[in-house]
């Protein structure tokens, strides 16, 4: 980082640093100050490029478990629609009665 100038720490001895020293000094401190900014720039993008990587990935993986879930989800279904259809085959009088009491329902709550 910054160096400080023997003669400016000399001062305190009686000493004094010159005008030039002093401007050394100040340059010094410009081009440190300048160095660090880049390297914090620098840090900032790889931490921002870290992070979309991240969130990118995430994005995926959260993509493809919700398509498994909606596949599982469709495979549920076709499996009760088919219970259903063999229930209904089996005893349809059992289930007209069902259907029935069901719209039966629905029409008393539809008063409301």
């Amino acid at each position: 980082m910054a160096t400080i100038s023997t003669k400016a720490l000399k001062s305190e001895n009686g000493v004094r640093a010159s005008a030039q020293d002093l401007e050394t000094d100040i340059q010094q401190l410009k081009e440190d100050i300048a160095k660090l900014a880049k390297q914090l720039a620098a840090t900032g993008e790889h931490s921002y490029g870290a992070a979309r990587r991240a969130a990118s990935g995430s994005a995926d993986r959260l993509r493809v478990e919700g398509e498994a879930a909606l596949e599982a989800i469709r495979a549920n279904a076709k499996d009760i629609e088919q219970q259903i259809m063999t229930g209904v085959r089996e005893k349809p009088i059992t289930a007209l009665a069902i259907a029935a009491g069901v719209g039966f329902l629905f029409a008393l709550m539809a008063r409301r």
